[in-house]
C-alpha cells in the first residue's frame, strides 16, 4: 500500500512538469492572428471582404464605418492608376497647346501649370465626388442606402453582364491589387524624382 501511494505521489509530481497538450485554446489564439501580421489579431470587421488578408495595424476598422474605408482604397487606387501613367506620359508627350509648360520632371508640373489650374484639378473632382454620391459625401451619410456598394459608381457594369459571381469577384480583386500596387508605385516614382533631382525616365 505504501509502494502504492509512492508512486502515485511521484507521477503526480511529474505530470506537473510535463507540457500542456495543444488543445483547442491553442488553435483558437491561432484563429485570431492575422494572416498578414501574424504578432496582431486579425481585424474581425474585414473578415470576408474581397482582398483582405488581416491588415488593419492600426484598427481603423473598429473604428470606423468599413464601407467607407474600403470606398477610400478603392478610389485611392484608381487615382493611383491612372497617377502612375500620367507620370511617366507627362515626360514623354506633352498636349500641343501646353507645349511651353513642358517638364521633364514630373514633380515639376504643378509649380509649372500654376496654383489655378490645380484648383481646377481639384474643384471638378469635388464635383464628381458629389455627383456620383448624389450630395452624400461624408462618413455620416455615404452609405446610409445599405444596398450602395462601395466603389461601384455604375461604370463599366455592362463588362459583368453574364459574369458568374466568382467571375465578378476575381474582376474586384484584380482591380483592388492593382491599385494598391499602383499607390505604392505613384510614392516610389514621386519620391525617386525627388531624391535625385532626375526624371523617372
Amino acid at each position: 500500500m505504501m509502494k502504492i501511494a509512492a508512486i502515485a505521489a511521484l507521477v503526480g509530481s511529474a505530470a506537473a512538469f510535463a507540457p500542456a497538450p495543444a488543445g483547442k485554446a491553442s488553435v483558437a489564439l491561432n484563429a485570431e492572428m492575422s494572416k498578414s501580421l501574424p504578432f496582431l489579431t486579425n481585424p474581425k470587421n474585414t473578415d470576408g471582404l474581397i482582398g483582405s488578408v488581416g491588415f488593419d495595424p492600426l484598427g481603423w476598422s473598429d473604428m470606423w464605418d468599413i464601407k467607407w474605408l474600403q470606398e477610400a482604397e478603392i478610389k485611392h487606387g484608381r487615382v493611383s492608376m491612372l497617377a502612375t501613367v500620367g507620370f511617366v506620359t507627362s515626360q514623354f508627350y506633352t498636349l500641343p497647346m501646353f507645349t511651353d509648360l513642358h517638364q521633364d520632371d514630373s514633380n515639376a508640373v504643378p509649380s509649372a501649370i500654376g496654383m489655378s489650374a490645380m484648383m481646377q484639378i481639384v474643384f471638378f473632382a469635388g464635383a464628381e465626388e458629389w455627383r456620383t454620391n448624389n450630395g452624400k459625401i461624408t462618413m455620416e451619410n455615404m452609405f446610409e442606402d445599405p444596398a450602395r456598394v462601395p466603389g461601384d459608381l455604375g461604370w463599366g457594369t455592362d463588362r459583368l453582364i453574364g459574369k458568374s459571381e466568382e467571375e465578378i469577384n476575381k474582376l474586384k480583386l484584380q482591380e483592388i491589387k492593382n491599385g494598391r500596387l499602383a499607390m505604392l508605385a505613384i510614392g516610389g516614382m514621386i519620391h525617386h524624382n525627388f531624391v535625385t533631382g532626375e526624371p523617372l525616365l
